[in-house]
């Protein structure tokens, strides 16, 4: 410690900064440049602001899209099955087994289909004419499906209807196209019985499909759908090799553990069921992914603001010179200039904080009053915001802080070179 000696060779204490002292300076420092104080309180209210409003969008939208999923998809169900090794081998789901899976408590729906193979599709055409100049045949998936498919696929038949038992029973050959089928083969009424020919043999149109609202579905639209029984007869198609199902909300987890034994009960490990997952975990996620990357946007303007603190207290610096080198000249230590500037640009982080973290629970409440969805905040980000903004302020004032204190007084009282 640096002692000074009166007059007589009594020492005396080096100067000292009581807090009384070190507030009033501070606040005159913060409340001489009105404009300048308050831009800079902006830009950290900017970083906190929007730092804030990301995080509790980001949790508010994934609980709002684990809300919807809950509804919709976590009742869907699909099963694979794979094909048999020779044709002469039995099957690994044989068609009566689906009667086993709709007796299942929570089951809505049940429908099965065996689907050509990719690249193999036969040629439907919608007539036997022979123009050179139009291109007649289309190479459409075919499937032999069973009576619940409009069900199970969650669509509905647009025009006319889907077959039925009976047809499944006497093999006919009748036949619903998808909607983007008969478009191809330029069928868009049934009144009149109109024909396709799929590999040669003449089937009835009875019906076309209107748009099919399960994602994990879309080909029905393209395809051509037949009766099992006429599938197998015609086409040697064979057993299912797909299952899909719609159950109640809340079954699915269920009903896709029994499937492979309601199926196939001598070997379930044979089939492959493809469930929703865990709402609960998609809820975390969907927050975890969208908090991720509106983190970085909270974050850049953060360095923004904190960078704004910075400048600004180094200009003060710069401009209050003289009045640094007269505390020093007077007695101030180094510690009590670096500490004076240190809690200026603190307090400018903290109000810019503070200020922050209100407009950001402002923002989140409003887009979700707007959106009609339940606003989610977390009450320990919203305390911790104004902490944040005061940390930002003391780390963005360290530098200016520093310069001013490593000042000599005969430099500092000849003012900025």
């Amino acid at each position: 410690m640096r002692w000074l000696r009166r007059r007589g060779g009594t020492p005396a204490p080096a100067s000292r900064l009581d807090l009384r002292d070190l507030v009033t300076e501070v606040l005159a420092g913060i409340g001489t440049r009105p404009a300048r104080t308050a831009l800079t309180i902006l830009g950290t209210v900017l970083g906190i602001g929007t730092l804030v409003t990301t995080l509790g969008v980001s949790a508010t939208a994934g609980n709002q899209i684990a809300g919807r999923f809950d509804s919709v998809t976590a009742t869907e169900v699909a099963v694979e099955i794979p094909p048999r090794l020779t044709p002469d081998s039995p099957p690994t789901v044989p068609w009566a087994a689906l009667g086993n899976l709709a007796r299942l408590n929570g089951v809505d729906a049940v429908a099965a289909y065996s689907r050509t193979e990719s690249g193999k599709e036969p040629s439907v055409r919608a007539n036997t004419l022979r123009d050179p100049e139009r291109v007649l045949d289309r190479a459409l998936p075919v499937l032999g499906a069973t009576t619940a498919l409009p069900a199970a696929a969650r669509t509905d038949v647009a025009v006319g209807r889907f077959f039925d038992d009976g047809h499944i029973a006497r093999r006919d050959r009748v036949v619903v196209l998808g909607e983007q089928a008969a478009q191809l083969l330029g069928v868009t009424r049934i009144d009149n019985r109109p024909a396709v020919f799929i590999g040669g043999a003449p089937f009835t149109v009875i019906g076309i499909l209107g748009p099919v609202r399960r994602a994990d579905q879309q080909d029905l639209t393209g395809s051509a759908v037949i009766p099992w029984t006429t599938a197998d007869d015609r086409l040697h198609l064979g057993p299912a090799t797909t299952v899909i199902i719609t159950t109640v909300l809340g079954a699915a987890p269920l009903i896709a553990g029994q499937a492979p034994i309601a199926l196939s009960p001598n070997d379930p490990a044979a089939v492959r069921v493809e469930a929703p997952p865990d709402p609960a975990e998609l809820r975390t996620g969907v927050a975890e992914d969208v908090s991720g990357l509106l983190l970085i946007l909270g974050l850049v303007s953060l360095v923004v603001g904190a960078l704004g603190i910075a400048n600004v207290t180094l200009v003060t610096v710069m401009e209050r010179t003289a009045e640094i080198g007269l505390r020093r000249a007077l007695g101030a230590r180094r510690r009590h200039i670096a500490t004076q500037f240190l809690l200026e640009s603190t307090a400018v982080g903290l109000l810019g904080g503070i200020i922050g973290a209100s407009a950001g629970i402002i923002a989140v409440v409003v887009i979700s009053v707007t959106r009609h969805w339940t606003p989610v905040l977390d009450a320990g980000l919203a305390g911790a915001a104004p902490l944040a903004g005061a940390t930002v302020g003391l780390l963005a004032g360290l530098y200016p802080a520093l310069r001013a204190a490593r000042m000599q007084p005969v430099d500092a009282l000849r003012g900025p070179a």
